[in-house]
């Protein structure tokens, strides 16, 4: 793609090239914990006490910090200086970015408050404009993070050990931190809608800009492999902007070229700021043109039917924990992902570096993107679920490789979802909520059981055996929908007063199959003790859910062994179990699709 930078933070929205226009912070910073939350008392963002450093943006947590100290420290300071250039700064705005502090994060530029923020797994900015100056400058850093049950964790324990399948907490930064240069009249963000069924793209802009005049102008370009498709210039005469661009071409046989994991097909897109004649703004993206909809019990891309083969990925790393070690380990993650037979991930309860969703992208992976679950409800839970939630779906929203949104799982956070109305509307909020953003998107509300509005009905069960899976899903599945029968854990389909509608049905989690050479750790049910016993098992509930026709697809966990868990296609080196070409064969050995496409 034209917009790509090598380790660029958000590669789908790339405003100039190369240093004179922004900066990695990432490196070696000044730290310090803060047991007694004495810092702000103290002023260390004037007079930073600097006890240790730091490799941003590996948490403190983890070996590659340079720390590596699993003990629970809610409150940590950060520092470095920055080095401002003269002809950098020169009539710009300076924007500090992070695209990732877990959970509340303060900022201090040359001893004065910047902002501040909450949320652990969504990306935010200030700018710093008026706080910097031509050389050296002193940026500070304070994150405050805790064992809230109520604030959205994920796969984070609030307890001082490991337990079940919760990991050593990520406190503090975990992703990038960069600066940004950009002039005062600027692009603040585009919002891209492909509408397959048209061949067009719906375009909302926002224009950051002193003043609206009729002198400003914004320029759209769209290309396919270096080939003109549309351009579009209108009058930036408001700071918001709709318009439409038509993508048929003649230079394509079917007039447009549509984006699937089998051709994953982007356009280039340019949006640049003209003001009497001079462009003031650039900014480099690009678009799949895609379609995904539901279509009774079927899930189409591009009006066909989609058989998902997800596997579930919690993205963890032995040596960086949640934080990819660089770019290219998420690319090796993907290839691997791919080389096994699987065509999609459901990414688990983590918001993934954008590097991984730009290189899904390109390379077709298909993604289920999950929310960070709470784990308990009231009313502060409700409040900070809600705005971190819009803010990802917002901040995601034009990667063409995410296909569908899982604001809950398995009623983490909504313990009492079966009967409890108030939880259970909580969750038709959050349904109608993502709606309003993505009419589009699928969205699955509860996933695995005790469902309310869903557009996707989910299941997960760990069964060991391929024909207990036939039996239970062949002979039994009406029975499970329609909520007289408890199918795993004593748990039902439907929350009260929800019923099934006919949606499609996609088992979203199984397998989890323990085996291991360390001796330690656990995975679903009985270890298996050899590479042969582990196949035959795979084999077996993989083809059986493949053999039940109303079965639409599946999500087999897990990517990679993660701490105590032994369950991974790989171990935390991302080292095989078994050869991928196995896996790949029975992944894509056709069962029952014909009949599948029969019906629909």
């Amino acid at each position: 793609m034209k917009c790509y930078q090598p380790n660029y933070p958000r590669p789908q929205f790339v405003r100039g090239e190369g240093p004179m226009s922004w900066e990695n912070l990432n490196g070696k910073w000044d730290f310090s914990f803060d047991d007694n939350d004495e810092g702000i008392a103290k002023k260390w963002f004037g007079a930073f006490p600097s006890k240790s450093e730091i490799t941003v943006p590996f948490a403190y947590e983890s070996p590659a910090s340079g720390i590596g100290d699993p003990v629970r420290h809610d409150v940590v300071w950060y520092r470095r200086s920055l080095e401002i250039d003269a002809a950098k700064k020169q009539g710009k705005k300076v924007f500090l970015h992070f695209e990732g502090s877990d959970y509340n994060t303060k900022v201090w530029v040359n001893g004065v408050y910047a902002g501040s923020h909450d949320g652990g797994y969504s990306r935010f900015s200030f700018d710093i404009t008026p706080l910097v100056k031509t050389g050296s400058n002193t940026l500070t850093v304070r994150a405050q993070d805790s064992f809230d049950m109520s604030q959205p964790r994920g796969k984070q324990r609030w307890r001082n050990e490991n337990f079940g399948c919760w990991y050593v907490q990520t406190t503090g930064i975990w992703k990038t931190v960069w600066l940004e240069y950009v002039n005062p009249e600027y692009v603040k963000s585009v919002k891209m809608t492909p509408v397959f069924s048209k061949g067009i793209l719906e375009i909302e802009a926002e224009v950051e800009t002193a003043s609206i005049n009729a002198e400003l102008e914004l320029v759209t370009e769209i290309t396919f492999n270096d080939r003109p498709v549309a351009k579009i210039t209108i009058p930036a005469n408001q700071k918001r902007l709709s318009f439409t661009a038509d993508l048929n071409s003649p230079d394509h046989v079917w007039k447009v070229c549509a984006w699937s994991p089998a051709n994953p097909n982007l356009y280039d897109v340019s949006f640049s700021l003209i003001k009497k004649g001079k462009t003031v703004d650039k900014a480099l993206s690009y678009f799949g043109l895609r379609e995904i909809r539901i279509d009774g019990q079927n899930i189409l891309l591009n009006g066909a039917p989609l058989y998902q083969r997800l596997i579930l990925d919690q993205g963890y790393w032995k040596n960086s924990h949640l934080t990819p070690p660089d770019e290219q380990a998420l690319i090796d993650d993907i290839d691997k992902v791919m080389a096994a037979g699987y065509n999609g991930v459901r990414k688990h309860q983590k918001i993934e570096d954008e590097k991984f969703l730009y290189w899904a992208d390109v390379k077709g992976l298909l993604v289920w993107s999950e929310m960070a679950a709470t784990f308990e409800y009231n009313d502060d839970a409700v409040t900070m679920f809600t705005r971190e939630w819009m803010d990802i779906v917002r901040q995601n929203y034009n990667h063409p490789s995410i296909i569908t949104w899982t604001p809950f799982n398995e009623s983490w956070g909504v313990p009492k979802i079966k009967t409890d109305k108030t939880q259970q509307q909580f969750t038709e909020a959050i349904y109608n909520l993502t709606k309003s953003y993505d009419k589009y998107r699928p969205v699955v509300c509860n996933d695995g059981w005790e469902h309310t509005v869903s557009d996707i009905i989910t299941l997960h069960d760990y069964v060991e055996d391929g024909e207990e899976f036939e039996e239970r899903y062949g002979d039994y599945l009406q029975e499970i929908l329609d909520n007289e029968i408890y199918y795993n854990l004593h748990r039902s389909a439907f929350a009260d007063g929800y019923m099934y509608a006919g949606q499609p049905i996609l088992l979203s989690e199984f397998g989890g199959i323990a085996f291991t050479n360390r001796g330690e750790g656990w995975g679903y049910g009985n270890k298996v003790a050899s590479k042969e016993d582990y196949i035959k098992r795979f084999d077996s509930i993989t083809t059986a859910i493949k053999k039940i026709d109303a079965i639409c697809g599946y999500c087999y966990t897990q990517v990679t062994d993660v701490q105590q868990e032994v369950n991974g296609i790989m171990d935390m080196d991302r080292n095989f179990k078994v050869e991928p070409e196995i896996l790949r064969e029975i992944n894509e050995r056709n069962v029952s699709v014909l009949y599948r496409i029969r019906q629909h």
